[in-house]
């Protein structure tokens, strides 16, 4: 009986248990982040998704690499919403609604404002890639609405990121102040307008 030629298999597709390894890795990443924050132990991530720890740095090799796996989408969802709200509202509309859900974004886990901030001056990291087309896509809403005179002319992408960080690490640090969060909101907005 002749051998049936074999179907080729795709190097890059990844084999059925190792994608249920990743798929665990990240279920139980997502949730112990949420629980403990962007520094929480991969050790225990490893131990909670029954895989060791050599399984899960195969597939993250840095803590980074499994952030930027768990955020990436965030990132993504960020800079393809400054595009909808460029074509579809105003221009300080726009920066004002991407900038409040990037804030509430920066804080949804723990110490991730400092992780993101972080990222501006490593460029090796595996979240400086997703961050810069986020901070980008805000910079174009930023200069969409400068252009306008609604904006400071001085005020740059690097300013709106790092001030829209500093809020989130205030509700980060301070949980207190998370119903001051839109009156602190409103004040870093009047700081961009332009004096009368």
């Amino acid at each position: 009986m002749p051998l049936e030629p074999s179907t080729p298999v795709d190097p890059r597709t990844p084999r059925a248990d190792a994608q249920r390894n990743r798929d665990r890795i990240l279920a139980e990443a997502a949730a112990l982040v949420a629980e403990q924050g962007t520094q929480a132990s991969l050790r225990d991530v490893a131990r909670r998704a029954g895989v060791g720890l050599g399984t899960l740095y195969r597939h993250f090799p840095t803590r980074e690499d499994l952030l930027e796996a768990l955020l990436g989408r965030r990132f993504d969802h960020l800079a393809a919403r400054a595009d909808t709200l460029a074509a579809t509202e105003p221009a300080e509309r726009a920066l004002t609604d991407w900038l409040y859900e990037f804030t509430l974004d920066a804080g949804a886990y723990q110490g991730l404002p400092a992780t993101l901030m972080a990222t501006l001056e490593d460029p090796e990291s595996a979240l400086y890639a997703g961050c810069l087309r986020m901070r980008q896509a805000g910079g174009r809403l930023l200069a969409a609405a400068q252009r306008d005179g609604l904006i400071r002319p001085d005020v740059t992408p690097l300013d709106v990121f790092a001030l829209a960080n500093a809020l989130s690490w205030i509700t980060d640090r301070a949980p207190t102040l998370t119903e001051r969060r839109d009156h602190l909101f409103r004040l870093v907005l009047d700081g961009f307008r332009p004096r009368p």
